[in-house]
């Protein structure tokens, strides 16, 4: 299980309706999109966060191990808008208007990022996918990505045991033992996919698949005064933001 799994199934959050925290985190994550870059973005991104380590309870080395990923993604993005190659003051120069753009792609995407992550760290997909039958997702493209998202952890767990096997026998020594050990790691994987495969079928067949995976999902509710705070909150944003846009400079 990834980290961030382990941490949604933990949560403070755990029991809530998947819809109290789509309300929450998804509509920090459109308002990141859509509000001007300063004050919007800089505020979605200060809420996001006091929610994240706030009431979500989401410890922070554990936000700022799933964070660094997308915000490297930010960063890059960013530096290509900051400076221009090859211009008329020299090979590398800051590009016109770079710093304000660059900004405020960064405060965008770092700010609709956090509101992606308050989502995935406070609602497990095992709690999500099955609902969405209901939200009108076709049945048997719930059944594939739930099966999917089972046999991810199935092959990276069997990756993670032929690389120590691997290194327990030193194929990681050199240089062309590496190369060898990373060609039989993809052979191995992709034949022990399609072994658990073959077998996930035989043992739905056995058990009389119709076509639809039942599976339980814990009884949860839409929270009323849950999604109200979350609205208030949301609404509170977009009227400061206005308010700041016309102060600030």
């Amino acid at each position: 299980m990834l980290p961030i799994d382990a941490a949604a199934h933990s949560s403070r959050w755990r029991r809530r309706h998947p819809v109290d925290k789509a309300v929450l985190g998804l509509g920090l994550t459109a308002l990141a999109v859509s509000l001007p870059p300063w004050p919007g973005a800089a505020l979605v991104l200060v809420a996001a966060l006091a929610v994240l380590l706030g009431p979500a309870g989401v410890p922070p080395r554990k936000l700022w191990r799933a964070y660094r990923v997308p915000l490297g993604f930010c960063v890059t993005g960013a530096l290509s808008l900051l400076i221009q190659i090859a211009g008329p003051g020299g090979f590398i120069t800051l590009a016109d208007g770079g710093p304000a753009r660059a900004g405020g792609l960064l405060l965008r995407t770092s700010a609709a990022s956090l509101g992606v992550l308050l989502f995935a760290f406070t609602t497990p997909m095992s709690d999500l996918l099955p609902r969405l039958v209901k939200a009108g997702v076709p049945a048997p493209v719930v059944d594939v990505a739930l099966v999917t998202y089972r046999m991810s952890f199935l092959l990276l767990d069997s990756m993670t045991r032929i690389r120590q096997a691997q290194a327990a026998r030193l194929g990681h020594t050199t240089r062309a033992a590496a190369w060898r050990s990373l060609a039989g790691l993809g052979a191995t994987a992709f034949v022990r996919a399609f072994d658990r495969a073959s077998r996930l079928q035989a043992g739905l067949a056995g058990r009389g698949y119709d076509g639809t995976l039942r599976v339980l999902v814990p009884e949860a509710r839409v929270s009323r005064p849950f999604v109200t705070v979350s609205a208030a909150l949301l609404v509170a944003l977009v009227a400061l933001t206005l308010v700041l846009e016309r102060l600030l400079p």
